[in-house]
């Protein structure tokens, strides 16, 4: 996990929210630990340079 963090507010329907945590508890992965791993697939996707990535072997990448 990256070393230093900053806070993300996203606003989303109450129900696509309470699906996505049960979603994650069922696959025993945080929310946090999702966007994380979509953040960093958005910008790779993007050619987005930003640092040294970390890897998480309990997410999988959408790419593999």
């Amino acid at each position: 996990m990256e070393r230093k963090t900053a806070r993300l507010t996203v606003l989303i329907d109450p129900a696509k929210k309470k699906a996505f945590e049960e979603l994650c508890a069922g696959q025993d992965i945080t929310p946090s630990q999702v966007v994380r791993q979509l953040i960093r697939d958005y910008l790779a996707d993007h050619g987005v340079s930003y640092g040294k990535p970390t890897t998480n072997p309990k997410v999988k990448s959408r790419a593999g």
